[in-house]
């Protein structure tokens, strides 16, 4: 919690700050200097009030965490572009006609967020093969999570990216956490439910908690047992901390969210399986590495990083050690990790360090 005390400070500090930066960019360009007749001080308070402007017309539009999002890629840009306008001055020994700082900094930081708004809201199939000594004979997975429904998509919307991992004819479909958002509301819920259920899967739908599932109801219009009869209702397996053994090939276990105080360790979990068992482990948070790979499970799916989100702080879970992997597969100890960028997003409706997805996994 401190940590992410410290990150929400940190983001706080530089939008105030930004505010101020860009309040005195604006007031470089020629428009903003006739307005104020050459007044210093009522430059300044014409280029604050069009900053502000901007900055609630975007939180109108699309939140105010996307508007800080945006200013805060606008200051990056600015500065950017002022560092290079300071060098060429310096070389060319004069100062340039126009303000190439804001003309450069506002057509390429807009592309730029236009680029990530598109790679958070299109969603593509990331594809991983798997090997093993076990005998399973082949599974074909497909592994969403972070759907947080209502952010980039609705019930509906989601029903329409179900019918398209449907189509690649996976076994079955694990959801690994971050099913729903602050925001979704009952009807969504209850819509994504169904077509979950709608589903055609030989072993289907296979469910975890991640920490949006499990908390933060203070907004949301149903409560966290209508949630979970839901998911349960509409035929998928709800998974907390429990294990089943699958058409006596193979395990599906389901962890608790790590933000939970109460779930058992993996020792604990896997206590009694047939570890000669292909043994699958849908786990929100990658940040238990070290135990997992010292258990005889054989595959960790999770979610929850949303593949770093954003340039250029995508590996900052890593850095803080909050997380053991941000995205991607790797392998510890014969057990393989997967942890996908999510098939949408928390509130944040851009995407530049990755970009949305699904999985499919064929293990063999």
């Amino acid at each position: 919690m401190g940590k992410w005390l410290f990150i929400f400070g940190a983001v706080i500090a530089a939008a105030a700050l930004g505010f101020i930066y860009m309040t005195v960019c604006v007031g470089r360009f020629g428009g903003i200097k006739k307005l104020s007749r050459g007044k210093r001080a009522a430059g300044f308070f014409i280029s604050l009030g069009a900053v502000f402007a901007v900055f609630a017309l975007l939180a109108a539009l699309i939140s105010v965490v996307n508007a800080v999002i945006v200013l805060l890629h606008e200051v990056l840009f600015f500065m950017l572009f002022g560092l290079g306008v300071r060098i060429a001055k310096r070389l060319r020994k004069k100062e340039f006609k126009y303000n190439w700082q804001g003309w450069l900094a506002l057509p390429v930081s807009a592309v730029y967020l236009a680029v990530g708004w598109y790679l958070c809201h299109s969603v593509v199939q990331t594809d991983y093969s798997l090997t093993t000594d076990k005998d399973v004979g082949s599974i074909k997975a497909a592994l969403i999570a972070d759907s947080h429904i209502g952010v980039t998509f609705d019930g509906e919307g989601f029903a329409e990216h179900l019918k398209t991992i449907e189509a690649q004819s996976p076994d079955l479909l694990l959801i690994a956490g971050d099913f729903v958002d602050d925001g979704t509301s009952s009807e969504d819920l209850k819509r994504a439910c169904r077509a979950l259920g709608e589903m055609k899967l030989r072993y289907g739908v296979w469910y975890c908690y991640g920490n949006h599932d499990q908390g933060y109801y203070r907004h949301k219009d149903y409560t966290a047992e209508e949630l979970e009869n839901e998911l349960r209702s509409c035929g998928v397996h709800v998974l907390k901390d429990e294990y089943e053994l699958v058409d006596d090939r193979f395990y599906i276990i389901g962890r608790k969210d790590g933000s939970r105080e109460e779930r058992l360790e993996m020792d604990e979990l896997l206590k009694g399986l047939d570890t000669d068992k292909y043994m699958i482990v849908l786990d929100h948070q990658p940040s238990d590495y070290d135990s997992e790979a010292a258990s005889p499970a054989d595959l960790i799916v999770s979610g929850h990083t949303h593949g770093g989100q954003l340039l250029p702080v995508t590996f900052a879970g890593e850095w803080l050690k909050m997380n053991d992997k941000t995205y991607g597969h790797e392998k510890r100890n014969g057990t393989d990790f997967i942890v996908t960028s999510g098939i949408s997003d928390w509130e944040i409706k851009f995407k530049t360090g990755t970009r949305s997805e699904y999985v499919i996994i064929n293990i063999n």
